[in-house]
């Protein structure tokens, strides 16, 4: 309820009104007393005009329909007035339940209360997110299960197959027991740890099974003699290559800042899992390998048809004996070899440098939102904000696979996992707006959400610029939110100068290719007067300063008065008190409005107060207790990695204008430790990506350190370790040609896998090198060791690759896990086949004085 005196406010004690639960209606505070004139009682409705309804608004809400909508009958880009209800849920509830309950609710709601013209839309829904993601994640570690099997059937038969089909899920039921444990909850984080094992866990299995059925068809012991020679025989390397594999994964446990509780329950996941699948390899799988790999030996259909050949006359021999025999034998062959194995890595980690294979924190997921945000210059209008959010939502509703949109003028929308660093859910004011976008679902269209959203960034900026504004299309993070994903701060002894440079900054990021979205944390100039009492006139005219500072703040703002309580209302309805809009549109208005002092003069304010013109204090950003100046931007293009962007900056930081005596120093770790020189810190992913990739290259020297130790243990000797380590760069080959073929970034992601890979080619080494020592001890010659350990053990190793990419190929195609896909195919494929040359070679090469 408002009353809106103009400008016959008169001061204090002729606008005040005495509530009490006789005021109940509006005609109850129109009919109010609040003077005397001549004798005759002055009524409220003589002075002001009264209205019931609401206040002025201070934000605007609405909800439009996008260009999908069309095929549902609706009209496309409609703004209809919304109401926005978040929900949030406790920590350990399940979302899904939770919406589903909610959802459920409002259908019997829609029924009873919910009136038949309001339409109510659910716009975001986390919880079927969730739920989405675990489904395709179940239904990838089910196409990966189901394929390894297959693969192993192919090359061991229906039977061995069923071997490892069986042990496969008694692993899982197992970690995911550990799990419950552990307090992990089934997410897409969670879930992946057992994809991303998933043709490593079977490994195990499958060396003892194969060891099995091999010695089984041998037929040189009775069977359960043959399966307890044959565990025996490999039972021991196989305990040691999985405490390899564990030592290069589980170290990753331990990456800091906010990337490492993201990233902990994928090696603690995949350590449990190995473990597991340890004691599944040694219990259950020699069990089932008994029972089912004999089987079709007690058949009798013909023990000599199945008798297997000499080693020496298998077509897996031969095949070896021709790759490796001749470099076994000419140093030259091998030399040449190996050195042209030393270039093509050389080549590929060149692709780094050439940024032909970029390097990124996280890729882009595939969302089904994105958010715009849109700042206007300070004192803009609400209503002006309002008209750049609709012209802006109604470019968006004609855009293709937009679903619907909201918009926020005057607040933010509800807070999301993009402003839990960004801050959004406490942007206030007259001047900013946000437009949640939300898309068709990822599985009914073919672009990623990333695509469209680079392909309505220049529509919305051209529109943008027309009024003024500074709009940024912001996409949900892959990873930990940032403030940006290119930020850089500005510190310095003296304020004003760190605005300065970090205008020029803001220039530098706008001239730099791939930057878009350039913002700085620095409000725009605004005017504002001060009206100063003068104390020494006031006292003159009997008019207290508290007088004038009231009747401003009343003019200006407006005054609560007194309160109606109406019976029909559980809570009482303010009587607010403010001048016309019309009555305050400048400053002669406010000059001109009268006071009455003690002696019932009336006195104009502008005879009491000086009023000075000056710029309105800007609000001053500080981290850890330093003073900043924000300078921030997004990337879209061909090089979207902010590293390349910081280095392209970095080479122009020279044009930047300084302060006389001072140079501008650059930061890429952390914060300054003095403001006494200007420096430039980076920020934002770079310092995601600085701290992953440190960590994550820590972690891989600690699992290099503990593998070297394991082996030592195992071989008693200091120099067979180092061959086996030798093969490890070499999967870089195969990862880094795959990133550059499939045209991706190399990510975090993408170092996991080389990581994991350390401890699968280590243990691939140690099986041949273990079966060579235990031909040396037969009696047999090195090059026969060597020729018949690449024989017998290539099978188990080419069945352990085979299961590891074909477990990779089913995330090959999700969008923030295809690195470490490519790095487990390639990196898999290149280290092992290479492993079967490079290894044998480097061994007799250490080992040929010794043994002839």
């Amino acid at each position: 309820m408002q009353s809106s005196a103009g400008n016959l406010l008169q001061g204090d004690k002729a606008v005040a009104i005495e509530a009490g639960s006789f005021l109940q209606t509006a005609d109850d505070v129109a009919n109010l007393v609040v003077g005397v004139n001549n004798n005759q009682p002055v009524y409220l409705r003589q002075i002001a005009k009264v209205e019931e309804g609401p206040g002025t608004p201070a934000q605007y809400v609405s909800f439009g329909h996008g260009k999908e909508a069309l095929n549902k009958g609706e009209i496309a880009g409609v703004d209809y007035p919304a109401v926005t209800i978040s929900i949030a849920k406790k920590k350990g509830v399940d979302a899904k339940k939770l919406s589903m309950l909610i959802l459920k609710q409002l259908d019997e709601q829609k029924k009873e209360l919910i009136p038949s013209d309001v339409n109510v839309t659910t716009t975001r829904n986390y919880g079927q997110t969730a739920s989405d993601k675990v489904s395709e994640l179940l239904l990838h570690l089910f196409v990966a299960i189901i394929a390894v099997t297959l693969f192993v059937m192919l090359a061991m038969g229906w039977r061995g197959g069923l071997v490892i089909f069986l042990s496969v899920p008694v692993t899982f039921a197992l970690t995911l027991f550990a799990y419950y444990f552990m307090d992990y909850t089934l997410n897409r984080i969670t879930l992946f740890a057992l994809v991303f094992v998933t043709g490593i866990v079977v490994d195990d299995s499958i060396i003892i099974a194969e060891n099995m059925h091999r010695h089984f068809k041998l037929k040189r012991l009775p069977f359960l003699q043959a399966a307890i020679y044959a565990i025996n025989e490999v039972g021991n390397p196989t305990i040691l290559a999985t405490f390899t594999v564990i030592a290069a994964v589980l170290p990753m446990a331990f990456v800091s800042g906010m990337m490492g509780p993201y990233m902990s329950p994928m090696p603690i996941g995949a350590s449990i899992a190995m473990i597991f699948s340890l004691v599944i390899a040694l219990t259950l799988t020699p069990y089932l390998g008994y029972i089912f790999l004999r089987s079709k030996e007690k058949k009798g259909d013909g023990a000599e048809k199945h008798q297997e050949k000499a080693l020496e006359q298998s077509k897996v021999y031969k095949m070896y004996s021709r790759i490796v025999s001749p470099m076994l034998e000419s140093r030259r062959m091998r030399w040449s070899f190996m050195i042209g194995i030393t270039l093509l890595l050389f080549f590929s980690v060149g692709l780094f440098f050439t940024k032909s294979v970029p390097v990124k924190m996280l890729p882009f997921d595939n969302k089904n939102e994105f958010q715009v945000v849109i700042d206007m210059p300070e004192g803009t209008t609400l209503e002006r904000t309002a008209a750049v959010a609709k012209e802006i939502g109604s470019y968006i509703a004609k855009q293709h696979n937009v679903v619907n949109f909201q918009t926020y003028t005057g607040t933010s929308a509800p807070i999301s996992f993009n402003g839990l660093a960004r801050h959004y859910d406490l942007r206030r004011g007259e001047n900013v707006a946000d437009i949640q976008v939300n898309l068709t679902d990822k599985g009914e269209r073919k672009p990623q959400s990333h695509d469209i959203a680079k392909a309505m960034r220049p529509g919305i900026q051209a529109i943008a610029h027309k009024y003024g504004a500074n709009v940024k299309v912001v996409e949900v993070p892959p990873g930990p939110p940032v403030l940006s994903t290119l930020v850089a701060e500005i510190y310095g002894p003296d304020y004003n100068n760190q605005v300065k440079i970090a205008r020029q900054v803001k220039g530098l990021f706008l001239q730099t290719p791939s930057v878009v979205d350039v913002d700085w944390m620095i409000e725009d100039d605004q005017s504002q007067y001060a009206f100063n009492v003068d104390k020494e006139k006031a006292m003159l005219r009997g008019v207290a300063p508290a007088q004038v500072v009231g009747a401003l703040q009343t003019a200006l703002s407006g005054q609560v008065a007194g309160m109606v309580h109406q019976p029909a209302s559980s809570s009482p309805v303010p009587v607010n008190l403010q001048l016309a809009d019309a009555d305050k549109t400048n400053i002669n208005d406010l000059q001109s409005l009268k006071i009455l002092n003690q002696r019932g003069e009336m006195v104009s304010i502008g005879d009491l107060v000086q009023i000075t013109k000056t710029i309105k204090d800007k609000s001053i950003n500080r981290k850890n207790q330093k003073r900043v100046v924000y300078v921030t931007g997004d990337m879209a293009g061909k090089l979207e990695s902010p590293v390349y962007a910081m280095s392209s900056i970095s080479d122009k930081l020279g044009s930047v204008k300084l302060p006389v005596g001072y140079e501008l120093k650059e930061e890429y770790k952390s914060q300054p430790e003095s403001e006494k020189e200007f420096t430039l810190k980076w920020d934002g992913e770079w310092q995601i990506t600085y701290e992953v990739f440190r960590d994550l290259g820590i972690a891989f020297l600690i699992a290099i350190i503990i593998i070297y130790m394991l082996i030592i243990a195992w071989f008693q000797n200091f120099t067979v370790p180092l061959v086996m380590l030798t093969v490890i760069p070499l999967s870089l080959i195969g990862i880094i040609l795959g990133h550059w073929m499939m045209g991706v970034f190399f990510s975090a992601t993408s170092m996991i896998g080389f990581i994991a890979l350390a401890g699968v080619m280590v243990r691939n080494s140690i099986l041949l090198i273990d079966f060579i020592d235990i031909r040396l001890k037969e009696g047999v010659s090195l090059k026969q060791a060597i020729l018949e350990s690449g024989a017998v053990r290539s099978i188990p190793i080419l069945l352990t690759a085979g299961t590891v990419v074909l477990g990779a190929f089913v995330i090959l195609f999700d969008p923030l896990f295809q690195g470490l896909a490519i790095s487990l195919m390639g990196g898999t494929i290149t280290a092992t086949l290479l492993t079967l040359v490079i290894v044998p070679l480097l061994y007799f090469k250490m080992m040929r004085n010794k043994f002839k």
